[in-house]
């Protein structure tokens, strides 16, 4: 699994022939960020599921800074917060507030459709967007960090059950061939 994970992700020596990434050179190039296992692609995966869901362009840097908080795989916890893009962070920001107003006590707000993406471009529609996501309040707010602890913690697991799963089956496989060889 591991060389698989591998062919994907581009390496440390991108960092180091940075000259923009070379005064955090020794934070970036530690090891354990580079490194691929069940922990540090657990915790990568759960990163970037966590601040995907961070609105606005701070995903990737909140998935980077929990990659070397958490000393989790750097380049999987970046991948992994794309998720989240243009396409699916409506559907995602309804179940959020759905979420929010089922933890809240007392009646919701009601729901308002979010703006269609019209003549005013991307940018228009961006700040239109971003008006519709306040104007939801607190059930959004609270819907967002739930949801996003919920993909944490759902992410996290499911990696570590499929890599528990993918080694086991690997070890038969090769006690089956040593026996029949």
């Amino acid at each position: 699994m591991r060389k698989r994970i591998r062919k994907i992700l581009p390496d440390h020596e991108v960092v180091r022939g940075n000259r923009w990434l070379a005064p955090f050179e020794n934070t970036l190039l530690h090891p354990r960020l580079w490194h691929i296992n069940r922990r540090s692609a657990a915790g990568a995966v759960a990163a970037g599921m966590f601040c995907g869901l961070i609105p606005g362009p701070f995903q990737m840097l909140g998935a980077a800074i929990c990659a070397v908080v958490f000393r989790v795989n750097l380049p999987l916890a970046l991948l992994t917060t794309f998720f989240s893009n243009p396409f699916t962070i409506v559907p995602l920001y309804i179940v959020a507030f759905a979420l929010g107003q089922l933890a809240l006590p007392g009646p919701g707000k009601p729901f308002v459709m979010p703006p269609e993406y019209g003549e005013a471009g991307f940018v228009g529609w961006t700040h239109e967007l971003m008006a519709w996501m306040l104007g939801l309040g607190a059930p959004l707010a609270l819907g967002l960090v739930l949801l996003a602890l919920g993909l944490a913690l759902a992410s996290y697991v499911l990696i570590r059950v499929a890599w528990r799963i993918y080694l086991v089956r690997a070890w038969h496989l090769r006690r089956r061939r040593h026996h029949s060889a």
